[in-house]
């Protein structure tokens, strides 16, 4: 590629980062300014004068507290499962040959292309006739089973030689000893991408809980955000300060992990 290729792809990335960091930067700086100077025409792209105290304001007109607090249990607990059911569903598929194991893994892969509206109906029947609508059951349990997390384990896991599960059995280990002590310690990143990916998820979830839920003292934190903007939608440092609120600890997660993340999606297509 030639220099002056290479110039122009930089440049366009610099566009498009910053037509993307635009937004964002907006509502940061809303979150900070003034309710006179959040209206004002011509608008202001600096604040005059730093109001901190909004993001005070917002924490006390809605409960973030409770609403953070909600989210990280129903996080927490659905990525125990995940991880356990992720784990153990992968290991069969990728080391064990079985009557009918390719069309139950082709049949995980579908569950991947059917859209969310189509089954919240019905996951809303079943959890209705369990008794589990507005409790965080309906919240945690349909989640803890991924079909693209295990397909992303299972590509990993097949990058390690079953010459080494052979070898483990040979030497007394049992299969679940292999996959504990052994597979899960060798596709370390993917774990972990599969970790940050299930707790970004889980935090932004929203249609599934708006439809489960009715009570304010069990709602994650973008359900409740969305309650807010209806009760403050013409406060807009009110608004921008909670959106900033919400969204910040993605964005840092994200950042601190973000090479191994790019690490596991590179290796999971290493090996068909």
């Amino acid at each position: 590629m030639s220099r002056r290729r290479v110039i122009l792809v930089y440049v366009l990335l610099i566009i498009g980062a910053i037509v993307s960091l635009i937004p964002f930067y907006w509502m940061v700086t809303t979150s900070l300014k003034a309710p006179q100077e959040a209206v004002r025409f011509p608008p202001s792209w600096i604040p005059h004068t730093l109001k901190f105290t909004n993001y005070v304001e917002a924490m006390k007109v809605a409960p973030f507290g409770r609403y953070f607090l909600n989210t990280i249990f129903i996080a927490i607990s659905t990525l125990i499962g995940v991880l356990l059911t992720t784990s153990l569903a992968a290991f069969s598929f990728a080391f064990y040959n079985y009557k009918g194991k390719d069309i139950v893994f082709l049949s995980f892969l579908a569950v991947m292309m059917v859209p969310m509206p189509v089954y919240i109906i019905p996951g809303y029947l079943i959890l209705a006739s369990f008794g589990w609508l507005d409790t965080y059951l309906a919240l945690i349990i349909p989640w803890i089973v991924s079909a693209f997390n295990i397909f992303f384990l299972r590509q990993h896991f097949k990058t390690v030689p079953i010459s080494l599960l052979e070898a483990a059995i040979i030497d007394g280990c049992t299969p679940m000893g292999f996959l504990w002590r052994i597979a899960l310690p060798l596709v370390k990143p993917a774990i972990i991408t599969i970790t940050i990916f299930n707790l970004i998820a889980s935090w932004n979830s929203f249609i599934w809980p708006l439809v489960m839920t009715n009570r304010d003292i069990i709602r994650p934190v973008q359900v409740g955000l969305a309650y807010f903007m209806q009760e403050e939608s013409t406060n807009y440092t009110l608004l921008s300060a909670a959106s900033t609120i919400v969204v910040l600890p993605v964005i840092i997660l994200f950042f601190i992990f973000q090479k191994r993340i790019m690490e596991s999606y590179m290796r999971s297509g290493i090996k068909e």
